[in-house]
């Protein structure tokens, strides 16, 4: 048995390249109970990362005891990560909502379902009636099923005609989804996981997978541990284990200043192009925008790089060298470039250093423009972020049409007048009024959103009408006109879709505590009791369970690149996850796109006519279409500008958050796992030993951390990160707290700023200074684990769990991967020979 809270990854099971993944299966169990003891297992697939692991749920007297990993999916082969070993179900039964609430005199109060629906019923009519569907705004997640995400954005877009309409997506993925459409045309990833399996090089960029994607980082460490292993780049400004892996394997780790990504990335660009690393032909072929490429970045040399990121020139030249040389190259790009300055600039030019060297659609080369939650992928194809579902191109007025027949609509009532909202904008809509209705599904902004003093006050406007539906009383609920109480995973039925576009079906595994519903049946009701009607006068929505919204979702898809078509739940139901597009042509899925170089960014199928990187200036159609792209990928790139917030001498540090490893969003879940919440119990500052020892700080003391907007005050970790960078971990609220002292949260001190393409929120730039407030009382509650490590250990208590999880090591033989299309299908082919 291991220990997989000190063995975070779990046993080696080392291969060589080109070699297919050995199979590890992971299990664990409540204490005392064997397999033999299991009632029955269900199908499922992990929903604690983006990474999408199929696994099997044990149930026992109607109760969730334990999860196992699948053998057979591609995905993980088996294995979990410890927020999937311990936290995925570790939560059920525990402070769950299992009646509706409405507000009474100020307070929450128990009711049935009726009255809390009929009381949200009335205020939508009388918003409709008073204002229009601009009252309207709905801000979803990145955690429910496909099935609800799509039944969601009909409401929206077809019953209640509102373009206000996000996910928190926008929070951690929207820059992942921009830089696919400005350089593809369309969002979709190109790579795949096998990639790992085939590569030379790796670089993570802004990625610290060793601890947000486990078992993806498993699979890189299976691969260093084999022959012929891959070489390792790591751009993060923390000492993290992906950090620790590029200096073993014989790679770079360039930690630039936060806030100066864009600069690094010229840099490297420019080092490609300068030293004649280009496959002249295939850019020539399948590109467009070379020249204004190379002319933006022929400034960033080594040097000025070095001075604008504090990086070694030295550094820079290596890193560059082993991608413009590498024969096979894999990118993944994660929060470090999303949620910084300047992201979706920086992240295309990731997928520029790829279409450079026409490291695109072959084996072991790729990209990854990772998410950071399990389904976020079904928030952007089904609509309900805002676009239009199926990657449909809301200023295209056919797209508009084909969405109109497909649910009998006026096209007029689908809005596509202006942009879809934001969800920064949608926050400052009901903070202006504009917005009165506000229905937030499975997502916690209470803690999550930037600048919490200023969500705080917006959640508390008296004209502000909350529906909260989320299986625990969170922050955001308390806040809430109604809540309602919702089913969460295991606990209901439906499909979602990974990082690298695998599908998987996940069944119910047992009933939902007390009066709690699917978030689906919640929509369902919602639009029954609203009697949206198509154009014929037929209820609008025609479906009323999960298989029936996936059919229609299916039909939605035809067609379009994230075709489902071919996909079935009996299809999903047995086996391992499927990657789309799948079809009757590709019945099998496809794990790679863009084998033959053509993109989608002809007119007729793009998603989105493109930006500038720098402004966020749209380009019109006519402007898009003078180009003529037909199938070409763009070489999109922008000067580097300094980040709006910069240290100074009132605040001399700059601040950045994120994950630790053994939490997931705001703990609602993984805070209630016994494991861990032992692993990581209470939220640290992370400094490191020459800033520490400035402060007069040492490891475990009190701090205040500061910015022009709140205060965060909490045990100090003196770690292994770069001087003048504080870090913290985003996840820890008040909802396990007593007291509102409100100086716990990551995001009391983030600012209200966005990337003007991706509109994500700049998480990682808040200049603040430090303060000791006392003496240790013993060390930082942080891991050590992770990138969290202490740099002195002496004294610190290393992180551990219990012997409690099963590795059962190559039981079967790998999964074989998924097919690889020779043409990507649905991307119209060059309509001629470039000039």
């Amino acid at each position: 048995m291991a220990d997989r809270i000190a063995d975070i990854w779990g046993t080696r099971t080392p291969h060589a390249k080109d070699t297919p993944w050995p199979v590890r299966v992971d299990l664990h169990l409540d204490a005392g109970l064997a397999e033999s003891d299991v009632d029955r297992w269900v199908q499922s697939a992990c929903v604690l990362c983006s990474n999408g692991c199929g696994c099997d749920i044990a149930v026992k007297n109607g109760r969730m005891v334990g999860v196992r990993g699948r053998a057979g999916d591609v995905v993980n082969h088996g294995r979990l990560g410890p927020k999937g070993l311990y936290g995925s179900w570790q939560w059920a039964g525990r402070d769950r909502l299992t009646r509706p609430l409405v507000r009474e005199g100020g307070r929450l109060m128990e009711t049935d379902w009726d009255t809390a629906m009929d009381r949200v019923v009335r205020r939508s009519r009388e918003l409709l009636a008073e204002t229009g569907p601009l009252s309207h705004g709905f801000y979803t997640s990145g955690q429910l099923f496909l099935e609800e995400y799509y039944t969601l954005g009909v409401i929206g877009k077809a019953g209640l005609g509102t373009p206000h309409m996000d996910g928190n997506t926008r929070l951690c993925t929207a820059t992942a989804a921009a830089a696919m459409k400005e350089s593809f045309g369309s969002d979709g990833q190109p790579g795949s996981y096998t990639d790992i399996d085939s590569c030379d090089a790796l670089f993570l960029f802004g990625h610290n997978m060793a601890e947000t994607q486990t078992v993806l980082w498993a699979r890189v460490l299976d691969r260093l541990a084999g022959p012929d292993r891959p070489v390792v780049v790591a751009v993060d400004p923390r000492r993290t284990k992906v950090a620790e892996a590029a200096s073993e394997s014989g790679g770079v780790h360039l930690a630039p200043l936060p806030g100066t990504n864009q600069a690094l990335m010229n840099g490297l660009v420019r080092e490609v192009i300068a030293n004649g690393w280009v496959d002249r032909d295939y850019v020539e072929a399948h590109t467009l925008g070379f020249d204004e490429l190379a002319a933006t970045v022929e400034p960033y040399t080594p040097e000025h790089v070095a001075g604008i990121c504090r990086v070694d020139p030295a550094d820079l030249r290596r890193a560059a060298r082993i991608f413009g040389t590498g024969e096979r190259v894999l990118s993944t790009v994660l929060q470090g470039f999303y949620q910084s300055h300047q992201a979706t600039a920086a992240a295309c030019q990731v997928n520029n250093l790829h279409l450079l060297r026409g490291l695109i659609g072959r084996r072991g080369c790729g990209i990854l423009q990772m998410n950071g939650q399990p389904t976020a992928q079904n928030t952007r194809e089904c609509g309900a972020d805002g676009d239009l579902p199926g990657f449909r191109n809301w200023d295209n007025p056919e797209h508009v049409r084909e969405l109109a027949r497909l649910w009998n609509v006026d096209p007029l009532t689908i809005p596509h007048w202006a942009p879809p909202t934001h969800a920064m904008q949608i926050w400052r809509y009901a903070e202006q009024g504009s917005i009165r209705f506000l229905w937030i599904s499975a997502t916690n902004p209470a803690v999550s959103l930037p600048q919490l003093p200023r969500v705080r006050e917006i959640l508390a406007k008296k004209d502000l009408f909350v529906v909260v539906q989320d299986g625990f009383r969170t922050e955001t609920a308390e806040y809430a006109d109604v809540v309602l109480p919702a089913a969460l995973w295991g606990e209901k039925q439906g499909t979602f879709t990974n990082v690298n576009r695998t599908v998987h079906l996940s069944d119910k595994a047992v009933e939902p505590p007390g009066e709690a519903r699917a978030d689906l049946d919640i929509f369902l009701d919602y639009a029954r009791r609203m009697d949206f009607r198509d154009r014929d006068g037929a209820p609008l929505i025609k479906w009323s369970d999960p298989e029936g919204a996936f059919e229609a979702w299916r039909e939605c898809s035809r067609g379009r690149l994230c075709d489902y078509t071919g996909l079935s739940y009996a299809k999903l139901r047995g086996g391992s996850g499927i990657p789309w597009p799948c079809n009757e042509e590709h019945p099998d899925g496809c794990d790679r796109l863009y084998t033959d170089g053509v993109f989608p960014t002809h007119p007729e199928v793009c998603e989105d006519y493109g930006h500038d990187l720098l402004t966020g200036g749209t380009t019109s159609a006519e402007q898009y279409k003078a180009r003529r792209p037909d199938g070409r990928a763009f070489l999109k790139t922008a000067h580097y500008a300094p980040p709006p917030e910069q240290p100074d001498d009132e605040y001399p540090l700059l601040c950045t958050t994120g994950r630790t490893v053994y939490h997931f969003h705001t703990r609602t879940k993984t805070g209630r796992s016994r494991q861990l919440r032992r692993a990581a119990p209470e939220p640290w500052v992370e400094l490191s030993a020459a800033d520490a020892a400035a402060l007069g700080v040492a490891e475990g003391d009190l701090v205040r951390v500061e910015s022009p907007r709140g205060r965060v005050e909490a045990p100090a970790r003196v770690g292994r990160g770069r001087d003048g960078v504080v870090f913290l971990p985003f996840h820890y609220g008040y909802w396990d707290t007593e007291g509102d002292q409100h100086a716990r949260a990551a995001n009391e001190l983030t600012p209200t700023e966005w990337d003007p393409v991706s509109k994500q929120p700049l998480f990682k730039i808040s200049a603040v200074r430090v303060t000791r407030l006392a003496g240790a009382t013993g060390p930082a509650p942080a891991p050590t684990t992770t990138a969290s490590a202490p740099q002195d250990s002496v004294g610190v208590v290393p992180t551990r769990g219990d012997d409690d999880v099963r590795e059962d090591v190559a039981p079967t033989d790998p999964p074989a991967p998924p097919p690889v299309p020779d043409r990507t299908p649905n991307v119209l082919p060059h309509a001629a020979p470039k000039g």
